[in-house]
């Protein structure tokens, strides 16, 4: 039998980088959530031993570097299962997008090995196995939307948002998150240099002034640094408004027009950004340039998702995205109009056949 599973990707509603760990990792904050552009994986299993990965994108490895590989060699063995399995890998999503399409395929993966077996992991056996083999793995195994922490792999659901109409734009460049981080970690090493001397940061072309990169000393507090603090304050006000019935003062000026708004009017209020920009957008200016195109298109809000370079933004409807998607179309964006997935809607779709 052979189980074919959608791999659905996410986007970051909001990121922090936090102090570099000790294990090489960075603390991380963010929300995660899953929208309904996808990959499809196929599972099966044979007689014989070992893993075979069959894709058409010449980019993407079929040895055990492969995320689907190791979470299956893993699995296998959790399950002392045995058999040749054989992952049909159908890529539709852009490699190094931000959008977690190769973490998405380890969970397809997993998925559909367990069906194909008609065994299944506990689910602390899961999270642990996601965990090992990727950062934001795990948040995969939840759906929807879902607050990540430490460094991306301890996830926490949250209710879901109302669906949200989006649109991805992927440029054409790529970009690697492990040479984001080191920059990052340069640029705030560069900026505690010049801190020492009393010296204030010179600003690239286009990097926000508003928006300094931190020193290394406002991340290694022994506290949550101001920064984490500042993120997590404004994720805690926008998504308590957004699901309480609490009133705004918004209501006292203009009419509530549908709940469906107010998750875009509360994320612009509430300041959430990727840190990422800051070292992105400086040595990709086409990426930055995206973001740009996106807001006059007419989201209300668009940033990064991840390290990049996929971007998105967040429209009022369905019509408004697909209307923006087809302008940057028109203008030479690769861009796509999707919407956001909430966990029901995530786990009721990622199946797509047996046979």
């Amino acid at each position: 039998m052979t189980v074919r599973v959608r791999s659905f990707a996410k986007i970051n509603l909001g990121l922090r980088i936090g102090a570099a760990r000790e294990d090489g990792f960075h603390e991380l904050l963010t929300v995660y959530q899953t929208i309904g552009l996808h990959d499809v994986i196929g599972v099966s299993v044979g007689r014989g031993s070992g893993i075979e990965i069959r894709c058409e994108d010449p980019r993407v490895p079929k040895d055990a570097s492969n995320t689907c590989y190791r979470i299956v060699e893993k699995a296998m063995q959790a399950l002392r299962a045995k058999g040749r399995v054989m992952l049909e890998i159908e890529k539709r999503l852009p490699l190094q997008g931000g959008l977690g399409g190769a973490s998405a395929n380890a969970v397809a993966s997993l998925l559909g090995l367990e069906r194909v077996l008609k065994k299944r992991l506990p689910a602390a056996e899961r999270l642990r196995i996601a965990a090992e083999v990727g950062s934001d793995v795990p948040l995969f195994l939840v759906g929807g939307t879902v607050l990540g922490i430490g460094r991306g792999e301890l996830v926490y659901p949250l209710e879901d948002l109302p669906e949200m109409a989006c649109v991805v734009v992927t440029p054409e460049v790529g970009v690697s998150t492990p040479k984001a981080f080191a920059e990052w970690d340069r640029r705030i090493a560069a900026n505690a240099g010049l801190a020492a001397l009393g010296r204030t940061p010179r600003l690239r072309s286009g990097q926000a002034r508003e928006a300094p990169v931190p020193t290394r000393a406002e991340l290694t507090v022994p506290a949550p640094s101001d920064r984490m603090g500042e993120l997590s304050r404004g994720l805690s006000a926008w998504l308590s408004e957004v699901y309480s019935g609490a009133p705004r003062k918004i209501r006292a000026v203009k009419p509530r027009r549908g709940r469906a708004e107010n998750p875009l009017l509360e994320l612009v209020r509430a300041g959430i950004k990727n840190d990422f920009e800051q070292v992105v957008f400086p040595e990709y200016p086409e990426v930055s340039e995206g973001k740009s195109a996106l807001e006059r298109a007419g989201a209300k809000y668009a940033s990064l998702s991840g390290s990049g370079s996929a971007l998105y933004g967040l429209f009022a409807s369905k019509e408004a995205a697909r209307a923006g998607a087809a302008k940057l179309r028109w203008q030479g964006w690769a861009a796509e109009a999707t919407v956001t997935l909430g966990r029901r809607e995530y786990w009721k779709k990622f199946l797509v056949s047996s046979f």
